[in-house]
């Protein structure tokens, strides 16, 4: 399994309910996320990421996405998301993430559900808390510090 991977997007919403824009770099705060996202704040979901792979498969279905249209933060490359488990630690630049959740309930259809009939956030989608807070861009490196290896009963909760 590949370590390391490269974060392609970060990206941030300044009120919840609206797909989230790309942005050239964030703060992330240690215990509360993104500086600036409407997302952020005490809780395990202060960071959410979706790998580049999954986000292509849906534009294969003929969906125009931009980055953030999940609502995702972080999109990421060269990292196999789906074998990520609870506790797995990542590390982007001075900045670490826990992942506390694995995909999520959608209590309400978004957009894109509304235009194919899938959405791959509740299935694909990882949560983390922030463990050590610093700056975060583009084409930073994001390594796999400490793996825990994904359940295959684990649910979106």
């Amino acid at each position: 399994m590949t370590r390391q991977g490269t974060i392609l997007y970060v990206c941030t919403a300044a009120h919840k309910g609206i797909a989230k824009t790309a942005v050239s770099h964030a703060m992330l705060h240690e215990d509360y996320g993104i500086e600036g996202d409407a997302h952020a704040g005490l809780g395990r979901r202060q960071v959410s990421l979706l790998s580049a792979t999954d986000i292509d498969a849906m534009r294969a279905c003929g969906v125009d996405l931009q980055p953030g249209a999940f609502g995702e933060n972080l999109v990421v490359t060269g990292l196999t998301l789906d074998d990520l488990g609870i506790g797995t630690i990542l590390q982007i630049g001075p900045a670490r993430l826990e992942i506390t959740q694995i995909g999520k309930v959608c209590h309400h259809h978004c957009a894109i559900y509304d235009r194919i009939g899938d959405c791959i956030m509740p299935r694909a989608g990882l949560f983390a808390r922030v463990l050590t807070g610093g700056e975060i861009a583009p084409g930073m490196p994001i390594t796999i510090t400490t793996l825990v290896a994904r359940d295959a009963t684990c649910a979106a909760g």
